[in-house]
């Protein structure tokens, strides 16, 4: 299987040991993620809904373009890919 690189927010590193990027080896998009969470199952209740989907303020990216676009994440990776995974902040005063 080819190794991707995971990169998280700070605000996700705290729950992989500090970790702000993450090794994985996976066939596709959607295998990377659920190694992911199967590594870290507490990541999977602040990236994910009840409905298995990303949550809506959580923003995926494989390379350069964002999995929101995509019809499916059973999307091959290959060696030296990155799967970024971003948070929305709002609020404000």
């Amino acid at each position: 299987m080819p190794p991707v690189t995971v990169a998280l927010p700070s605000l996700l590193a705290g729950i992989v040991g500090g970790a702000r990027t993450l090794p994985i080896e996976a066939e596709t998009l959607a295998g990377a993620l659920d190694e992911l969470v199967r590594r870290y199952p507490a990541l999977k209740v602040h990236l994910f809904d009840e409905s298995g989907a990303f949550r809506q303020h959580v923003l995926c990216f494989h390379n350069e373009e964002s999995t929101r676009w995509l019809g499916s994440l059973d999307r091959p990776v290959a060696a030296g890919d990155v799967i970024t995974i971003m948070q929305a902040v709002s609020g404000g005063g």
